[in-house]
């Protein structure tokens, strides 16, 4: 008799729960679309004295990133080998024999700015301030809590799921 109860039970709120059907609920957020993580390049391009005897490489981006998403730029600071590159983040701050030596950007929605500036006249140590080349990487906003080693290109590529085996090749633009 106890199994007979059980089992009706069961069979009883089974058919019970199946029918049931709350409200729908409110929508959820669009999915991402637009801009992705890429990786673009400047490569061998040549800082210019700008009006306000600054040193800077001005660039557009291409489409647009949303508001909340993010870059990062890389220097290019030497090679290991010739399959080995040796990027660095900027901002960052070399100490010269003339002085210190800093990089520096700032970016938009729609462009970003390469600054290099010291404590000497920037002009007197050309091979730092010509034949330069960057990797900017956009970085998506809905990103933004994932924990990454940013000093390090490769983590940032590994983390973000980027392929930079076909980085976009970008031209700066001379004024801003």
């Amino acid at each position: 008799m106890k199994r007979l109860l059980l089992v009706l039970a069961f069979i009883g709120s089974a058919a019970v729960f199946q029918s049931c059907e709350g409200d729908p609920g409110p929508p959820g957020a669009d999915g991402a679309d637009g801009v992705e993580s890429e990786v673009f390049e400047l490569r061998n391009v040549n800082f210019t004295l700008n009006n306000n005897n600054e040193y800077t490489i001005y660039g557009t981006l291409n489409p647009n990133i949303f508001d909340s998403d993010n870059i990062l730029i890389y220097r290019l600071s030497g090679l290991i080998d010739a399959n080995t590159p040796i990027w660095q983040l900027i901002p960052r701050t070399l100490f010269l024999n003339e002085g210190e030596l800093d990089y520096d950007y700032d970016f938009s929605k729609e462009d970003f700015t390469i600054y290099a500036g010291g404590t000497f006249n920037v002009g007197q140590v050309p091979q730092y301030i010509n034949n330069q080349t960057f990797r900017i990487v956009i970085i998506p906003g809905y990103f933004s809590k994932k924990a990454v080693d940013k000093q390090d290109y490769n983590a940032v590529l590994s983390a973000y799921g980027i392929d930079d085996s076909h980085i976009k090749v970008i031209q700066p633009i001379k004024n801003k």
